[in-house]
């Protein structure tokens, strides 16, 4: 669409005069968004988004409210310092709290039923180190999430749970479980009554600095605005090559209702790249990410005979066992990852900021990610 083609009551109403343009309405930016409106009322905040709902994984994740698994947690700590990770920790855990108190439990359909770690039979060495090692972690995370009960073993639970070849399980009765699309509706509303515009099916295709403003060309025409913020997680070096931001695509099923489910909670297994809860009476799975690094490093939304033949060979032989189960259907989502364990959040260009790269934990940051990036655009 050619720059002229708006007409003045769209121009007027829609288009002109933003003092800041929000790139992304995920998560992270209608956080952002809805902080910049808090703190300043007559702001003008417009958000643009590329996809009919928002792109990435906002609203096709599993909808955990986590701040990860004891395997998960002994993998960062082998990447980094212990008060880093549990600032990480902290970070996750304030994100989730206050994620609840802009939204509200009931709009979000929270619940807080714990979490487990499963471990395999063939996985027992493991599984033995990660108990060993829960007092560590319990002593060393503590302060950041208020309590020190956090990770205890729980093989007790395995026979009700209905699961095959499990040896060992680790309980956190402090995660929970959300509806993303129910959170995002309830997100998109607070925004939309603070009087901010979100456009869809706007493609971002170039960002000039401009000295005292920003103008963007886009699949829509041109816009302008004081300040930009991107927000597009694992779509950000599309736009700024060197934000390093790696995409990782999850894969995901749903199954149709199964009767007698036994499944209350949410669970994790190697190292979380597996994941699956209980929603509606149906068996939500995903992960499988590491069968195939490479491959699954794409922005590209879709499927892998790989990866589907692996997630339903689990449901078959570990979490279903002796069921009968059918397969709903499939969808994915895109995740941005890094070397780094924390989220970029900083100015790129004068004018220009970003907040991306939560690393799988968009749900637990997202939240504060928006507002801190929202800070620094207000500063």
């Amino acid at each position: 669409m050619e720059t002229n083609t708006f007409s003045y009551w769209e121009r007027t109403a829609f288009i002109d005069n933003a003092d800041i343009i929000v790139i992304g309405s995920g998560i992270v930016g209608l956080s952002a968004a809805l902080h910049l409106k808090k703190q300043q009322p007559a702001l003008k905040v417009l958000v643009l988004e590329r996809g009919f709902l928002p792109t990435g994984a906002s609203t096709k994740n599993a909808g955990f409210a986590c701040f990860g698994s004891v395997s998960e947690q002994l993998v960062l700590l082998e990447k980094s310092t212990e008060d880093e990770v549990a600032r990480l920790v902290g970070y996750k855990w304030r994100g989730l709290q206050r994620l609840r108190e802009n939204l509200g439990d009931e709009a979000i359909d929270y619940q807080q039923h714990g979490g487990y770690e499963i471990f395999m039979d063939d996985d027992k060495e493991k599984a033995e180190h990660c108990l060993d090692q829960m007092d560590r972690l319990n002593n060393l995370f503590k302060d950041a999430i208020g309590h020190s009960d956090i990770y205890a073993a729980a093989n007790d639970k395995i026979t009700a749970f209905g699961f095959k070849g499990i040896c060992r399980m680790i309980y956190n009765p402090y995660e929970g479980q959300l509806h993303t699309g129910k959170m995002m509706r309830t997100l998109l509303k607070k925004v939309y009554d603070l009087g901010v515009i979100v456009l869809n099916n706007c493609e971002i295709r170039e960002i000039n600095n401009e000295g005292n403003s920003v103008s963007l060309k886009t699949s829509q025409g041109d816009f302008k605005a004081g300040k930009v913020i991107l927000a597009t997680n694992a779509f950000a070096n599309q736009l700024f090559p060197e934000l390093k931001v790696i995409p990782g695509r999850g894969q995901v099923l749903i199954t149709r209702p199964i009767e007698g489910l036994k499944l209350k909670g949410t669970y994790h297994f190697d190292e979380g790249y597996y994941y699956f809860r209980n929603i509606d009476g149906r068996v939500l799975f995903g992960g499988g990410r590491n069968l195939d690094y490479k491959a699954e490093e794409t922005w590209d939304f879709g499927h892998t005979e790989t990866v589907k033949n692996k997630l339903v060979n689990y449901l078959e032989e570990v979490i279903l066992p002796g069921q009968d189960f059918e397969v709903d259907y499939w969808w994915s989502g895109i995740m941005g990852f890094g070397e780094d364990i924390s989220p970029i959040v900083k100015q790129v260009e004068p004018n220009i900021f970003c907040a991306v790269r939560c690393n799988g934990m968009g749900v637990a940051m997202g939240s504060l990610v928006g507002e801190e990036v929202a800070e620094l655009a207000l500063a």
